[in-house]
C-alpha cells in the first residue's frame, strides 16, 4: 500500500510554523552527535496510472539533485520498487537529508532563484494539468534518532549494482506507544540489525506526516538474497528474542508499510 505522506507544500508551510517553537532537548549518544541532529524528507512521487517516470527521472537527475548538491546537500537518494516488492507501488522515492528545519524552508526559495535549476527543470515544470508527470508528490519529515543520529552510506556500496534497499514505516497506536518504539530502537534494536547484516542508511521519528505517530528507516543489503537472509537471521537472533519479549514494548507497532527498493542510476545512496 503506498505511503500516505503529507504533501510537500504542506510540509514547508507547517515547517515554517514549527521552527518558531522551542526545540526539543536532544539526547546525547556515544558517537559524539545527538538525536535530532539531522532531518530527513522522504518524498514520494506517486506516478498513478498515467505518470511519466522518464520525465520525473530526468528532472531529478539533471535538475533537482544537482541543485541540492550546489546547496550543500550532497547525499540524495532516489529509488523505485524492485521486482520483489509486493506493494504494487508505482512511485519514485526520494530521500533528502537536512541539517535543520530552517534549511528545508530555504531550499525552496533557493531553487526559485537558481537559474541553472530553472533551465534544467523547464520541460518538467512547463507541463500542465493534462500531462502532469505524476499524480501527486507526498512527503514526511523525520528527525534522526539516538540509535543512528546521522545518515550513513556504507563505503563502496554505490559500486554494487546488485544492492537493494528496504524502506519501512512503523505506525504506533498513540504518542506514548510511539515513543516506546523509539526507545526500543535506541535500547538495542539497531545493534541486532548490524549483527544480522541489516545496514541502516537512516532511522528517524516522524515529525510531520499523516501516519503519525511513527518511525521510518531505510536499510541496505548487498543483494535481494542477502536481504532475505538478513531478516531470517534477525527473527531468530537471541538478543531480539529477549528484546521482543520485554512486556514494556508489547504492542508498540500497529502497522508496517514495507517497500523493497532498487536505486536509480543517479541515486547518491
Amino acid at each position: 500500500m503506498p505511503l500516505r505522506f503529507v504533501s510537500a507544500t504542506c510540509l514547508f508551510l507547517v515547517t515554517m510554523v514549527s521552527i518558531s517553537m522551542p526545540p526539543a532537548v536532544a539526547q546525547p549518544t556515544d558517537q559524539g552527535v545527538t538525536a535530532g541532529s539531522q532531518f530527513y524528507e522522504v518524498r514520494t512521487y506517486d506516478l498513478g496510472d498515467n505518470g511519466d517516470a522518464a520525465s520525473v527521472d530526468d528532472y531529478l537527475a539533471n535538475a533537482l539533485l544537482p541543485a541540492l548538491n550546489r546547496l550543500g546537500i550532497e547525499t540524495v537518494g532516489a529509488f523505485a520498487p524492485n521486482a520483489e516488492d509486493e506493494t504494487g507501488a508505482n512511485a519514485i522515492f526520494v530521500v533528502i537529508p537536512y541539517d535543520s528545519p530552517n534549511q528545508i524552508a530555504s531550499v525552496r526559495d533557493s531553487l526559485a532563484n537558481d537559474a541553472q535549476y530553472q533551465a534544467a527543470a523547464k520541460d518538467y515544470l512547463d507541463r500542465g494539468p493534462q500531462n502532469s508527470p505524476y499524480k501527486r508528490i507526498r512527503s514526511e519529515l523525520l528527525s534522526s534518532m539516538a540509535c543512528w543520529p546521522q545518515l550513513k552510506v556504507a563505503d563502496g556500496s554505490l559500486e554494487n549494482s546488485e544492492r537493494v534497499y528496504e524502506l519501512r514505516l512503523y505506525e504506533s497506536a498513540n504518542e506514548r506507544i510511539g515513543d516506546l518504539k523509539v526507545e526500543m530502537f535506541d535500547n538495542g534494536e539497531v545493534p541486532i540489525f548490524l549483527d544480522c547484516g541489516i545496514t541502516p542508511i537512516f532511522v528517524g521519528q516522524c515529525v510531520l506526516g499523516p501516519q503519525m505517530p511513527n518511525l521510518t528507516y531505510l536499510t541496505l543489503y548487498p543483494s535481494e538474497s542477502a536481504r532475505q537472509d538478513a531478516w531470517k537471521a534477525f527473527r531468530v537472533h537471541p538478543d531480539w528474542k529477549v528484546l521482543s519479549k520485554n512486556p514494556k514494548y508489547a504492542g508498540t507497532v500497529s502497522r508496517i508499510d514495507k517497500f523493497v527498493l532498487s536505486p536509480k542510476p543517479y541515486s547518491q545512496m
